[in-house]
């Protein structure tokens, strides 16, 4: 059987147009698997909430993944799925999202009966942090990161916006800040009101002691510290959260079943293997 070079042309552009999603669906096909693994595991429902950052392979525009109203939907229909008694553990990985989306999820997940637990490999921001709020116990990487909570309007942080007004004289002050201002002041509101909420949830048992929850409120609302300010596992620990540190390696293998989209040469490289340690040089009394 003889190929002239247009079949061979054909040829590879047959295969290289279905080579990616032969490879999209067995990457799916372990990502199944290690999850079905680790439910097994934990006797747990497992929900994954990862959010990195994605490129249109055409335009190469980057667009910021986020918590969204189609994230919330699919979550609260994987926790009514769940059986009370079954506990749920959450995978988090996120730079946050829309607020409603996030407390929808949150109210959930401090509805379900059984032990939520949230899992950080490496940051839960803003959103993500009131998820993780939401659970009985937060398990994070040694250098994983929680963040702050407190409302932003825009670019703005609610809680710059009433410094603003409390620092100027009211007839220095344009009706757009004004108004910005009473909507800072209700947002601050609601945002410590609802993760009141959270850290007072006492089922199955008391996670925060009651005399540490104000303080975790002023820390986190308040805009104390900037809206990206990195709040370590030890900090947290030292708030009063149900911290636990250490995460299990099916975490990490699970992340690297959901890689960022690369676009050209990696920005990091390494040769993934554990190093033997080496042997030390002769000393040189030894050598005398």
């Amino acid at each position: 059987m003889n190929f002239n070079f247009f079949d061979i042309f054909w040829i590879i552009l047959l295969i290289s147009s279905v080579q990616p999603a032969l490879q999209k669906r067995r990457t799916e096909m372990r990502r199944v698997q290690a999850i079905r693994e680790f439910e097994q595991q934990r006797k747990s429902r497992t929900i994954l909430l990862i959010h990195r950052q994605e490129s249109i392979s055409f335009l190469g525009i980057p667009l910021s993944r986020y918590i969204s109203i189609e994230d919330s939907e699919q979550v609260l229909r994987a926790i009514r799925l769940t059986p009370p008694d079954v506990p749920i553990d959450l995978i988090l990985h996120t730079p946050g999202g829309l607020v409603l989306a996030t407390e929808q999820i949150a109210r959930a997940l401090i509805r379900h009966r059984a032990k939520v637990t949230v899992f950080i490999p490496h940051y839960a921001m803003s959103g993500g942090t009131m998820l993780a709020l939401a659970a009985d116990e937060i398990v994070m990487d040694e250098n994983a990161v929680l963040g702050p909570v407190d409302p932003q309007l825009g670019n703005m942080a609610a809680a710059s916006i009433l410094k603003v007004v409390e620092e100027k004289p009211i007839s220095e002050i344009d009706d757009q800040t004004l108004i910005m201002a009473d909507l800072a002041r209700k947002a601050m509101q609601q945002v410590k009101r609802f993760v009141k909420t959270l850290l007072e949830d006492d089922f199955p048992e008391q996670k925060v002691k009651p005399e540490d929850i104000e303080n975790i409120i002023e820390m986190l609302t308040t805009g104390k510290v900037t809206h990206d300010y990195p709040v370590t596992a030890e900090e947290a620990t030292s708030l009063g959260l149900p911290i636990t540190v250490g995460l299990p390696k099916s975490i990490y293998y699970l992340m690297d079943l959901y890689p960022q989209s690369q676009g050209g040469r990696p920005s990091v490289q390494y040769i993934p293997m554990p190093y033997e340690p080496r042997p030390a040089l002769p000393s040189a009394e030894r050598q005398k």
